[in-house]
């Protein structure tokens, strides 16, 4: 199955664009007010704090774009921002059989998935990819492909 929201890249990247807007137009329409008008007052500081908080709570939300292939024998995942100067990208790609468990996290409107995977070195390691921006639909997408699987290495080790 294939999962992939990297279709919505142009709106992410028109959104971030826009806050970025927002948020210096709200500087020098503060800066103006402050400085040569005077007509807000205190309320001027709202220029400033609501697209900072805006662009604040985009940017805090994770990597934009998901990608999911568990066709063959391999699972990949690829978690990337839309700008890519911003988080290095994360690409992982193990077999199936590794695969031991897995976890979807949601607080707010941020969803995490945690990955568990069977090494040789320690036993275990933890992977972590970001999903907030991935819909409900997806979202049961990806836990659907990944029940298979994990009831598939449950199944092979018994």
């Amino acid at each position: 199955m294939r999962l992939s929201n990297r279709n919505k890249a142009s709106v992410y990247n028109f959104i971030s664009t826009l806050l970025i807007m927002m948020t210096v137009f709200g500087i020098l329409g503060f800066l103006a007010n402050k400085y040569r008008f005077n007509a807000l007052g205190n309320e001027s500081y709202l220029l400033i704090i609501i697209p900072v908080l805006l662009l604040a709570i985009f940017l805090l939300n994770g990597r934009q774009i998901f990608e999911y292939d568990s066709d063959g024998e391999a699972l990949n995942f690829k978690n990337r921002n839309i700008i890519p100067f911003l988080n290095k990208a994360l690409h992982d790609e193990f077999p199936k059989y590794k695969l031991r468990k897995y976890d979807i996290v949601s607080v707010f409107f941020v969803k995490r998935l945690y990955i568990t995977v069977s090494s040789k070195n320690n036993g275990a390691t933890m992977l972590k990819y970001q999903i907030s921006y991935l819909t409900r639909k997806e979202v049961n997408d990806l836990k659907i492909s990944l029940n298979k699987v994990v009831k598939a290495n449950k199944e092979k080790k018994d």
